[in-house]
């Protein structure tokens, strides 16, 4: 059944779309497809998104893992890259900054009927293809602090199944103070 479901392409067009759907529900009831929840985090005002973050952290950490274990899933580490990383995630903390969503609440903002997140998602494909365009390019250069397939256990040559635990309860600690402390 499942190498059915890897094989076929439209069966995992089918699956992608309703996880899609499903995840995107999900952020707008919890509000992360609201500007203003959006810019209150950016502000330090108000953790939702945090915590919604943290949350899918610690489900998909446990459930790659598992899926994984049990040989359901094939566990993929892409190389870790020093400078793609850090001028990705400054792009990205731009857009966000500006815009006031990351691609997820954006896509889940626009299927609320947001016009802005349809400008945000317009101008992140104008940016992905600018990128695409001048991959072939900037390639070579951008590999240049390529530090390979790094994961946590694997550099410090321990069990995920150690490192797992260890950080579901230090995010779920810090989850609790954050509620605790009333954000």
């Amino acid at each position: 059944m499942l190498q059915k479901l890897r094989e076929e392409r439209k069966y995992r067009l089918a699956i992608a779309l309703l996880i899609g759907v499903v995840f995107g529900f999900l952020l707008q009831k919890g509000g992360a497809t609201e500007y203003r929840v959006i810019i209150e985090q950016l502000m330090l005002r108000d953790f939702t998104v945090l915590q919604i973050i943290f949350s899918a952290i610690i489900t998909g950490m446990a459930g790659v893992y598992l899926l994984s274990h049990l040989k359901i899933a094939d566990l993929s580490i892409k190389p870790f890259n020093v400078w793609p990383v850090i001028i990705g995630g400054l792009i990205f903390g731009v857009g966000f900054a500006l815009l006031g969503y990351c691609p997820g609440t954006m896509a889940g903002a626009f299927g609320t009927g947001s016009i802005h997140a349809l400008i945000g998602i317009i101008g992140m494909l104008i940016g992905a293809g600018v990128y695409a365009s001048f991959y072939a390019r900037i390639q070579k250069k951008l590999g240049i602090m390529d530090l390979g397939d790094l994961t946590i256990q694997d550099h410090f040559d321990i069990s995920p199944w150690f490192i797992i635990p260890i950080m579901m309860t230090l995010l779920i600690v810090v989850l609790f103070f954050i509620e605790l402390m009333g954000f």
